[in-house]
């Protein structure tokens, strides 16, 4: 991690985008570590907020690969219903992206998405804003307990 820290901004970018991937990755640590190098706020929100999005979206497309057979064979899902639930999903069910940024099922819900064919710009805005209202909160701790 030392190497991505020594990477400032790019690193962050670069952490932020494996950790929203399904590879188990730590990116407030590496966050943290610019941070207290002196790096600047906002690129730093910036850089974490994009590359986490941008691995999320990753996810969402990994999804976008999956056939709506499969869930029709193996979860004996009748093709009417399926439509019904991808109906929705692309409206209203896009926004649940906002949560993406939860540990432990974020990942689960971007390729979900992905899989139920959400709108995609619906995904990627709510998406975003999950993930910088997370990177943001993080951030205002580091500051509030660094002094």
């Amino acid at each position: 991690m030392d190497f991505l820290i020594e990477y400032g901004y790019i690193g962050v970018f670069i952490a932020s985008f494996l950790a929203a991937t399904i590879l188990p990755f730590a990116s407030e640590v590496v966050l943290t570590g610019v941070l207290w190098a002196g790096a600047s706020y906002v690129p730093c929100l910036v850089a974490a907020s994009l590359g986490n999005s941008l691995g999320g979206m990753t996810c969402y497309w990994i999804g976008m690969l999956g056939k709506t057979a499969w869930i029709e064979t193996y979860l004996r899902l009748n093709p009417a219903k399926l439509h019904r639930i991808q109906q929705w999903v692309k409206g209203r069910g896009a926004w649940s992206a906002f949560f993406v940024f939860l540990p432990g099922v974020g990942d689960f819900i971007a390729v979900a998405l992905g899989f139920l064919r959400a709108n995609a710009w619906i995904v990627a805005l709510s998406m975003t804003a999950g993930k910088t209202l997370r990177y943001w909160v993080w951030m205002e701790f580091f500051f509030a307990i660094s002094g």
